[in-house]
């Protein structure tokens, strides 16, 4: 049974491939009021995709929605590809949109990666985004890949990270990020789909507080186990393109007058609470709530309320 919350189903008026380069094609959907405020949907991973139920955290007679699958992930073609795909490739991205669609400015909204990218973009073009609206906060920093790929969350889950190490042999296991990505970008279709399950089926695992059975499953389909897996840790060896780990705080000061909300789940095991707290540390004018029962998942009751109650505040009437 899904959480009370959502809006009710609603499909796209508009659904169309957007090519951004000689290789990249993005898929993009528009839902809702086409002469609504205009509200950005920043899906996770990199490599998740979107899917029906983001359209419903909007008020469809309000919003027009607008939601696309970033390079690699989802519909996008060519699908789970590595070249061309990076940090400020989807930035460029989602500036090529916005002027596509003959938007100014956008609600942008962002959980997980979609929070890392949310605020790539914000503070790259301040001057197109109206409101943030962030969850399950990811800063890309050295500290948040250990704890979740090395050292730290297995404490929590001892049980799923044994699925997680086993195709990595236990001589590579000092670095497991660099050992994952030499495997899923194998010549051999086997070692990469290997791999890729037991990469985003550790994070399938441990997205919401109470493990949900749907949404490992979901993680382990082959192409989006592909996606994720590839498209995460090809982000991560390269530590998302920044200029360094602590980009996204030190360039706060560029999006501190636009109005943000920032929530996040006290018992996160993918994104820890840390990074919502050193991210508000920083800018202390976003409003920060804190879901004292909940993890990762944006679909979790509480998680999901403050979600929705941030977009209604957020609304601009005509």
């Amino acid at each position: 049974m899904e959480p009370q919350g959502f809006f009710p189903p609603i499909e796209p008026h508009r659904s169309f491939y957007f090519r951004v380069s000689d290789l990249h094609e993005l898929y993009v959907e528009e839902c809702g009021n086409p002469n609504g405020q205009p509200v950005l949907f920043l899906h996770g991973g990199p490599g998740a995709g979107i899917t029906s139920m983001h359209r419903r955290l909007f008020d469809p007679k309000h919003f027009r929605i607008v939601l696309f699958d970033q390079r690699g992930a989802g519909k996008s073609r060519p699908h789970a590809e590595l070249r061309e795909n990076t940090t400020w490739d989807l930035v460029s991205d989602i500036e090529k949109i916005r002027h596509h669609l003959g938007i100014q400015k956008w609600m942008v909204f962002g959980g997980s990666w979609g929070s890392t990218l949310s605020l790539a973009y914000a503070q790259a073009h301040p001057e197109a985004v109206s409101h943030l609206v962030l969850r399950g906060i990811f800063l890309c920093r050295h500290e948040e890949i250990q704890w979740f790929y090395q050292y730290g969350a297995h404490q929590i889950f001892p049980d799923v990270w044994q699925k997680y190490l086993e195709p990595i042999p236990e001589a590579e296991r000092g670095d497991l990020v660099k050992a994952f990505y030499k495997r899923l970008t194998s010549d051999d279709p086997r070692t990469r789909i290997e791999a890729a399950k037991a990469w985003s089926g550790w994070e399938g695992a441990t997205v919401h507080l109470l493990p949900d059975e749907s949404t490992y499953l979901r993680f382990t389909a082959d192409e989006m186990a592909v996606a994720v897996a590839r498209i995460e840790c090809h982000y991560f060896m390269h530590n998302c393109w920044f200029r360094n780990e602590n980009q996204l705080l030190e360039d706060v000061g560029r999006i501190r007058h636009i109005p943000a909300v920032i929530v996040h789940g006290r018992y996160d095991v993918i994104c820890p609470i840390k990074n919502a707290f050193d991210l508000h540390a920083v800018w202390p004018e976003a409003d920060f709530k804190i879901v004292p029962d909940a993890g990762h998942g944006f679909d979790e009751p509480g998680i999901l309320r403050e979600l929705v109650s941030a977009v209604e505040r957020f609304k601009v009437r005509s």
